[in-house]
């Protein structure tokens, strides 16, 4: 269960200045976002000043696999991230969307007393530095394609971040993560395919790792349950067919593999959780389209043959 406050000011010097401050709550973590965007021309890039803080439990990669992997148990591990940066986003044409920004990022790992922590429970390091915090200045850019039509459309999202050696201790590297997502229509139903591919080179915490498994990954599995390495490579495939007005039942397939990398990651947690390094999943799922968006319950098996429900709410719409 999630709590939601959001305060925003349509002009805080009289000069159409926008801020928004965000604050979430869940019964383990939490995030505060304070935003201040400056008024611009729609044919010239919007800039954004942005403060936020972050408290989260690491399960995707410190976690454990838990009931033949289809759960994620935590071991203690939590992420303390604060982060200040310049957002810079380029007019929107047709097809084509780009942003940049630059931001300073100060990260620690926590125990459940809300305790630094520089190593797990198993004596390995939780930072690059290994001292009880990381700090990194990262340039990123991301861009996006969408060619939606009738019968089909294609999406295309790329995002590439670079650690910048600006300060002392700085982590350096160059993380990229690409996303590719068809889907056609075949008479009343529709077909989608999607593929995800990421790799990270240069300075790594562990944190920084690719993980696959979970609702949005490989379903049947926790969430980091198959695996977690510096490269990744996920694949989906979703049948779509109509049952009612408002009502679709679909089937899936997913797959994941962390390529071998896991072996890559300092500590490797991964193989001392003895996550497979590779998944598959497959199921079936209805979803009902509201005016709040689409309401997901799918039904998924891993390749242990253990089943997990999972509850969605997709407000991006239907067919996506």
């Amino acid at each position: 269960m999630v709590c939601r406050i959001s305060l925003k000011h349509p002009s805080l010097f009289g000069r159409s200045e926008k801020l928004d401050v965000i604050l979430d709550k869940g019964v383990n973590d939490s995030n505060v976002v304070v935003a201040f965007r400056r008024p611009r021309p729609e044919w010239l890039s919007q800039q954004s000043f942005v403060i936020q803080h972050s408290m989260t439990p690491e399960i995707a990669v410190h976690g454990f696999p838990a009931d033949n992997f289809t759960r994620s148990g935590s071991r203690g591990v939590n992420l303390s991230r604060l982060s200040l940066g310049v957002e810079i986003n380029e007019p929107t044409t047709s097809k084509w969307t780009s942003g940049t920004s630059v931001k300073f990022e100060h990260i620690r790992p926590v125990n459940n007393d809300g305790r630094s922590i520089a190593r797990d429970h198993e004596g390995f390091p939780l930072t690059c530095s290994g001292n009880l915090h990381d700090n990194m200045i990262i340039l990123k850019q991301e861009s996006g394609y969408a060619d939606v039509k009738d019968n089909s459309f294609l999406r295309v999202n790329f995002q590439m971040e670079q650690g910048l050696p600006l300060v002392p201790k700085s982590l350096t590297f160059n993380r990229v993560k690409c996303a590719v997502s068809k889907g056609i229509k075949l008479g009343p139903t529709f077909l989608v395919t999607s593929l995800t591919g990421g790799s990270i080179v240069g300075d790594m915490a562990p944190y920084q790792a690719f993980a696959i498994g979970g609702l949005g990954s490989v379903r049947g599995y926790g969430e980091g349950a198959v695996g977690s390495g510096r490269l990744c490579l996920i694949g989906n495939c979703e049948y779509t067919v109509p049952l009612a007005k408002n009502l679709e039942g679909s089937l899936f397939m997913d797959c994941g593999s962390d390529l071998g990398s896991a072996r890559h990651v300092p500590g490797n947690p991964a193989l001392r959780q003895g996550k497979p390094g590779f998944g598959v999943g497959f199921g079936y799922g209805v979803h009902f389209n509201t005016d709040i968006g689409q309401i997901r319950v799918d039904y998924a098996m891993n390749a242990f043959s253990r089943k997990t429900f999972y509850f969605s709410i997709n407000t991006g719409g239907a067919g996506s």
